[in-house]
């Protein structure tokens, strides 16, 4: 299988964004992580941010460091070990339905399936947080099953109450902090996924395993 290689883009003088084509992939993901990795040891580098298929590092140094750091990225890229990124396994509890999951009848209609299964599927999938985003404790996950990807809503609601679950689009991810936002909301959890005044303040982090279990359907 040909390896496709990343394009690297100067975000203006103090940043480089490592970038791949469509589709995001599992295997895309972990190659990301390792590199940022191993990128944040680097001297010329200060911070490094995964992304979705992308992996952006801000410079010690603007200027003086964008082409060593440029060849170094592309000069890993082929070389890193990506097979074996090891993620921790979390379980989410939610409470699927009612007032905790106003959308779960959207869902349904759209994916013409009963409430109980889009529950069911949702609950029976393995997910990996592929990353960190849109706001602190937001994880972006791969392994929904394609029969529940839905549309997000047309317009978006001006507050969402934190630890809601929803789908957008083919995703599945879990509001941290109360929001707008525009996912179909399916369900919430009780769990807290942003803490600043915990060490790792977030409770999910890229490469994470995560599975969804019914702690009850509401009416």
């Amino acid at each position: 299988m040909t390896m496709i290689q990343p394009q690297i883009h100067f975000l203006g003088d103090s940043a480089l964004l490592c970038n791949l084509a469509p589709p995001a992939t599992l295997a895309h993901q972990q190659r990301i992580w390792r590199i940022a990795e191993q990128a944040a040891s680097w001297p010329e580098v200060s911070e490094v941010v995964p992304g979705m298929n992308n992996l952006t590092l801000i410079l010690a140094r603007p200027v003086a460091d964008m082409d060593t750091v440029s060849r170094r990225l592309l000069e890993l890229w082929p070389q890193v070990d990506a097979s074996h990124v090891a993620g921790r396994e979390i379980d989410i509890p939610v409470v699927y339905g009612g007032k905790d999951g106003p959308d779960l009848d959207i869902v349904a209609r759209h994916t013409g399936l009963s409430t109980k299964e889009v529950i069911q599927r949702h609950s029976d999938a393995d997910y990996i947080v592929y990353f960190i985003g849109f706001m602190p404790g937001f994880a972006y996950m791969g392994g929904l099953d394609p029969a529940l990807a839905t549309p997000r809503q047309d317009e978006p609601r001006l507050s969402i109450p934190a630890g809601s679950v929803g789908i957008g689009g083919e995703q599945t991810g879990i509001y941290p902090l109360a929001s707008p936002g525009g996912w179909q909301l399916i369900g919430r959890t009780v769990l807290p996924l942003f803490d600043p005044g915990q060490t790792p303040p977030t409770l999910l982090r890229p490469g994470d395993r995560v599975r969804f279990t019914v702690e009850r359907i509401a009416k």
